[in-house]
């Protein structure tokens, strides 16, 4: 028997065609007759359509269909989810019906011979737009007066929670520190490497839709609903996925017209969005207003916490709305806060609509606790680390209940800051920078502690097969984007049977395999998809010795399955390799048996947590931050694939390290996107990355069979406290208390000309 793979830091089986190029995306298919869709989009943010006649598009070389909205009525209006019963939530139809609501929005589509020919015609579309006041952030939407997104939505609120435990204000009365800060977490765009793409064929009477996206089933669940199909009907496929970040996680209004068109015109039907489009037509996020208060007493114990959070929903869309409500779930981090209170409002704009973006509302609730926790502990003039480890929750404490009713399952916040500090070498560090300050430097040490929230229902579905040949194909409903899946499900697979790595196949991205997942995203696919495949091969196992015992005719406890064979303990003579085993089964008429089909339905979420640190410098000349070091202790759990987690944790760090210092979605007053292609949208590059130092402390969960948390998101949400609160403790010395994301040279060297000290 091979070594086993679980926990070892296996190469990604995956790689090889990816970086080599021989991967298959969705624009790199071509089927015979192929034909293309083209979308006019709305110029304005707001505005009545007076008037769209796509006559003359209809009559352009090459075009086979025109389409408005009302063409297209028989088709339901697009999937949206809402937090609360009482929520206004519009109607989404597939087009523009009458009234658009920002720029970018579709309001009809060309269907052409050629991509080329399909944009062309879409010149030739007379569209009449009168314009109506517009407003482009929560601050201006929820003005008095303010120009109404959606009549019926008074003040453009589309939902308001709130939350409170304990006495609130009996705490903000005994407080010794009362610290007040307003924060804003700005707008990003997710900005994949591959834009969203769909391909829709017929084929007799049944629709297959090729798709860039995180949740097959979950898409095949909305076109049904949008095409009035049953879903028996339709076949969706996802091939290779360039990055989706969350969003990707949900049906757009493209790809049910592109479906619909394949429907009619009964050819295939192809669309693929430019960056222009990708920037102002795919789901953004964040977008938060954060006004926040903390009780405290000078020892450093917080009482409460206190917020307001207006959250843009932009023009709402899909899942977009249950986005912050991860927020205000889990504002008090990894600290034991008696006492909350939080208002949390969702409020309409005329901007994209926002939704999942990796992290999805925990980076929010991150940014805000750490960012205040860095603030008490200025104004105590104590250590942040000091503070911070005051108030963990103690490891004895779990399963612990926050006061926003989250119930984590299991901890060590107090072990993995300590790991990290003893990393830093953090007295070393402080005494650097006491050097470098008194020679002058603008010198910065930040950290931030963060638990984030992943796994939970509903359940998945996995299929593991033994083939003829001995070998295990895994089908799994989870869609990989990144994430590794081929390697670490053949990793839980061969372990169990006993088989070297490349004797498992896994196979995913297709509603019609024998598997399930609601979606990748939310860090759940190691605890609930991994869980699943974990099931159904320990299952398949139980099965395949069941069989051999038959065969064999021994008691199955004294069989013995390794090395791809099945044999009698002691008798090592008496055995069957698994091929012979299949054919038997097959001759038995047990070929059923020869595969296994499990679920996995988490009883609760997890919480994977972790502690990062930066060190940084600020050119005093330009307000240029340089990242010297970046260090990181996170625990997921269990761990199945080392190299894996830490290309995870490289991904996440990496984009919320751009959040602090790059990326923001601008938009000017009339709701126009400012930076709407990457020569005004800034992600980081290479060089702009940092050397990532990396380690980590396991504390299992108990509310999944492998023991793992997930760690997909976990650098979104630890990296912009950590990268904002070195930068503001290298400009504390200037009396700068606070700058907002992202800290861009400019707004830098702003402040430190107009700094008091």
């Amino acid at each position: 028997m091979g070594p086993p793979t679980f926990g070892r830091a296996v190469r990604r089986v995956e790689d090889p065609r990816l970086v080599t190029g021989a991967g298959t995306y969705v624009d790199d298919r071509q089927p015979a007759n192929l034909v293309h869709a083209a979308f006019l989009r709305s110029y304005l943010a707001n505005a009545v359509v007076r008037r769209l006649d796509v006559t003359g598009a209809r009559q352009a070389p090459g075009v086979l269909a025109a389409w408005t909205d009302a063409d297209l009525q028989e088709l339901g209006s697009m999937p949206t989810e809402a937090p609360e019963e009482a929520a206004f939530v519009p109607e989404r139809r597939p087009l523009a019906n009458g009234r658009v609501h920002h720029v970018g929005q579709p309001v009809a589509v060309v269907i052409a011979e050629s991509r080329q020919q399909a944009r062309d015609a879409i010149d030739r579309i007379e569209m009449d737009l009168e314009p109506l006041p517009a407003v482009a952030d929560v601050e201006t939407a929820t003005a008095p007066k303010a120009a109404l997104v959606y009549p019926e939505a008074p003040g453009n609120i589309s939902f308001t929670i709130r939350k409170k435990r304990g006495a609130v204000a009996a705490a903000f009365k005994k407080a010794e520190v009362v610290v007040r800060q307003r924060l804003h977490n700005q707008r990003l765009i997710p900005m994949a490497m591959e834009t969203r793409g769909a391909l829709a064929t017929m084929d007799g009477s049944r629709l297959t839709v090729e798709i860039s996206s995180q949740a097959p089933h979950s898409a095949l669940a909305d076109l049904a609903e949008g095409l009035r199909m049953d879903p028996a009907d339709i076949r969706v496929i996802v091939p290779e996925v360039g990055g989706g970040f969350g969003s990707k996680g949900g049906l757009y209004s493209e790809e049910l017209v592109v479906a619909e068109a394949a429907r009619r015109l009964r050819r295939p039907v192809k669309w693929i969005e430019d960056r222009t489009e990708n920037c102002s037509g795919t789901w953004q996020a964040r977008g938060h207003v954060q006004e926040v208060e903390l009780a405290a007493m000078r020892d450093g114990t917080v009482l409460a916490l206190r917020s307001q959070i207006r959250a843009d929903m932009g023009t709402l869309a899909g899942f977009g709305p249950m986005v912050p409500v991860g927020t205000i779930d889990m504002l008090t981090g990894c600290y034991k806060i008696p006492a909350l209170e939080s208002t949390l409002t969702g409020v309409f704009t005329n901007t994209t609509p926002t939704s999942a973006y990796r992290g999805a509302g925990r980076p929010e609730a991150t940014y805000l606790i750490e960012r205040m926790m860095d603030l008490l502990a200025v104004e105590l003039g104590r250590d942040p680390a000091q503070v911070r480890k005051h108030n963990f929750i103690g490891r004895e404490a779990f399963p612990y209940r926050n006061p926003a009713g989250t119930t984590y399952d299991s901890g060590d916040y107090a072990g993995a800051l300590d790991r990290l500090l003893a990393m830093a070498d953090y007295p070393r560090l402080r005494r650097d920078q006491a050097a470098a300050r008194q020679a002058g430097r603008l010198h910065g040490i930040g950290m931030a502690a963060y638990v984030d929230i992943g796994g939970g229902g509903p359940a998945d579905r996995s299929a593991v097969h033994l083939e003829m040949d001995g070998s295990l194909t895994v089908y799994t409903g989870s869609t990989p984007h990144g994430q590794g899946h081929e390697t670490t499900w053949a990793q839980l697979a061969a372990d169990v049977f006993g088989l070297p790595l490349e004797r498992v196949r896994v196979r995913h991205g297709d509603t019609d395999h024998p598997s399930y997942a609601q979606g990748t995203w939310g860090s759940r696919s190691a605890a609930t998809s991994g869980a699943a495949v974990l099931n159904g091969t320990r299952t398949l196992k139980r099965q395949v010795v069941g069989l051999a015992a038959s065969a064999l005719e021994a008691a199955e406890a004294d069989l013995v399955l390794e090395d791809g064979r099945v044999y009698v303990r002691g008798v090592p003579s008496r055995a069957l390799s698994l091929e012979r085993l299949a054919a038997w089964a097959l001759a038995q008429d047990r070929e059923a048996e020869l595969r296994a089909n499990e679920e996995f339905d988490s009883p609760d979420y997890v919480f994977p947590f972790g502690a990062h640190l930066a060190v940084v410098e600020v050119d005093r000349d330009t307000g240029r931050v340089q990242i010297l070091r970046y260090l990181a202790v996170d625990d997921c759990g269990v761990v199945i694939n080392p190299m894996i987690v830490e290309g995870q944790v490289h991904g996440g760090t990496t984009q919320g390290i751009a959040q602090a210092l790059f990326e923001e979605a601008a938009f000017d007053p009339d709701g126009q996107l400012l930076t709407g292609n990457l020569t005004t949208y800034l992600v980081p590059a290479a060089p702009d990355v940092p050397r990532f130092e990396l380690d980590r402390t396991v504390t299992p969960t108990p509310r999944n069979p492998i023991g793992a948390k997930g760690i997909g998101e976990s650098g979104t949400l630890a990296a912009p406290p950590t990268i904002v609160n070195a930068v503001m403790d290298a400009l504390g010395p200037l009396g700068i208390r606070h700058l907002d994301m992202p800290l861009t040279p400019a707004k830098v060297w702003e402040a430190i000309r107009a700094a008091p000290g």
